[in-house]
């Protein structure tokens, strides 16, 4: 079983850092449908259900675990229709925290986070990243949720712990008629199971219906615009909230953003592209710093697909007892590389796989991707990422279809392109249809929404954001491009830093096109 694709998983390079430091290692769609009547924007939506606040517990296993937050945060349940066309049906409760603002004075409003996945805990996101938001802590509430179907917002369940160690062991990018029956097996339990613990809320996780929610969640708080920072899928998030309630748009940042022309195919390949070109550059790098952070001798591209060739019929042991499978080895580098801060880790799982044969730091990489803790326990990342993304694109893809194309997605990359290819039979047979093609994302009359690339993004690729910026609409999308590496540049590169500062503190936005070196 392969991981579903991320269409880029925010915090993966904060939980890898974290896990590894833990162990002691280291030092992804038909236009305008699915809001059902386009832009919405009618009703008054200045009020809301009051928010009952209190202190935090520690995160829940579906939400990542964790350390109890500090008594800055306050946490609190929203009620919210299951079912937006029908909102006096049944409900679900949406999961928030927050951290007032620290400023004495001249505080702004909330501010609104989605660190992405789809699938990331924001709840439990939030407070271990706060420090980098500082400047914005001064003069805004630091608020986050856990959208429908994520963690405790009536988190997606599928399968146990021990399902998803026996799933991850199946080879995801078939050889023969054997490893295809079996991989397709694997991904029909996944579904029957999904479809067996959660079938109340799978036709109701999609991104339309988190849209909604973010406006109740704006009401609630008493805001009349909504102050936003999207990152990653967040920003796909943050356009579609924009494209169905434009007047209510306040400040707000779209960072690693999601090309909202892609479906499945082109976003996978584009990842594909992405990924091998942050990997090329990983190597180079290496090759001229002495091993980016590790102890020397760069591994080389023909090294690792020779290991990944190697691992498809002999996988690697661990210190767990777990087997390094080509799939997790695969989705292990891949993680390592969303942020250049994490490149060291790649150098040293390389080199212990190639020089002494054992696979324990590449598999720490992948279980940070996929939402496994040292203890064996899985949040529902992996299970709310492919419902939302089922729930969201109506493509559904064959056997055949992946055959096809198996030829362009090789030639975009000799690493991730098999592993991508195959991925498109996540959806297949899935028991919900999907809403659209590619999301809608106009927003005209919206305020300027601040759009940020980087080049050497390797998830959410930069040209997405020319894109996202031109679907917002003439004078809505303001656009900046970083010239640097990983996957987001708020709190990495110095410039777009200053620049969201301040838009968000100030008003002040950058000439549409600005490049940060």
């Amino acid at each position: 079983m392969s991981p579903t694709r991320p269409r880029a998983a925010a915090l993966a390079s904060a939980v890898l850092a974290l896990a590894l430091a833990a162990t002691g290692c280291g030092g992804q769609r038909e236009s305008g449908t699915g809001s059902g009547s386009g832009t919405t924007d009618s009703k008054d939506g200045s009020a809301g259900a009051r928010i009952a606040w209190k202190r935090c517990e520690a995160p829940s296993a579906a939400q990542g675990a964790g350390k109890t937050p500090g008594k800055a945060w306050e946490c609190a349940k929203l009620p919210v229709p299951l079912d937006h066309s029908k909102p006096n049906g049944e409900k679900i409760d949406l999961a928030l925290i927050r951290s007032k603002a620290r400023g004495k004075s001249g505080r702004i409003g909330s501010l609104v986070f989605n660190f992405g996945g789809p699938g990331g805990s924001g709840v439990a996101g939030l407070p271990s990243l706060a420090d980098s938001y500082d400047k914005l802590h001064d003069r805004y509430d630091l608020v986050s949720f856990d959208p429908r179907g994520v963690g405790e917002s009536a988190g997606v369940r599928c399968q146990s712990d021990k399902e998803l160690d026996a799933a991850f062991q199946i080879d995801g990018t078939p050889d023969d008629d054997s490893e295809l029956r079996e991989t397709l097996a694997s991904n029909k339990a996944y579904i029957d199971a999904c479809a067996k613990n959660s079938a109340k809320v799978l036709p109701h996780v999609d991104t339309v219906s988190a849209a909604r929610d973010l406006d109740l969640i704006r009401a609630a708080l008493g805001e009349e615009k909504l102050h936003y920072f999207g990152i990653s899928y967040g920003t796909e998030l943050g356009a579609v909230y924009a494209h169905l309630f434009p007047k209510r748009v306040g400040r707000a940042v779209l960072d690693a953003v999601v090309d909202p022309t892609q479906d499945p195919v082109q976003g996978n390949l584009g990842q594909s592209k992405g990924f091998q070109l942050a990997l090329d550059n990983y190597l180079k790098d290496c090759g001229t710093s002495g091993g980016a952070g590790g102890a020397g001798g760069c591994p080389t591209q023909d090294g690792i697909t020779t290991l990944l060739k190697d691992l498809d019929t002999k996988p690697l042991p661990t210190a767990q007892g777990r087997k390094l499978t080509q799939d997790e080895a695969v989705n292990g580098i891949a993680a390592a590389l969303y942020s250049k801060d994490t490149w060291k880790y790649l150098t040293a799982g390389l080199q212990e796989a190639l020089r002494k044969g054992t696979g324990n730091t590449l598999l720490l990489l992948f279980d940070s991707i996929v939402g496994r803790d040292p203890n064996g326990h899985y949040n529902n990342l992996q299970a709310a990422n492919r419902a939302i993304s089922c729930a969201d694109s109506e493509q559904r893809y064959t056997v055949a279809d992946v055959r096809q194309r198996l030829p362009e997605f090789r030639a975009a990359s000799p690493v991730f392109g098999e592993s991508a290819a195959w991925s498109l039979l996540s959806c297949t047979d899935w028991p919900v249809k999907g809403k659209w093609k590619t999301p809608e994302v106009n927003a005209e009359g919206s305020a300027p929404i601040m759009v940020v690339g980087n080049a050497g993004d390797p998830a959410t690729p930069v040209a997405g954001a020319e894109r996202m910026a031109e679907k917002l609409g003439r004078g809505v999308g303001v656009r900046l491009t970083v010239k640097g590496e990983g996957h987001g540049t708020y709190g990495v590169n110095a410039c777009a830093t200053k620049a969201v500062n301040a838009h968000l503190l100030e008003g002040r936005l950058p000439a549409d096109g600005t490049t940060c070196s």
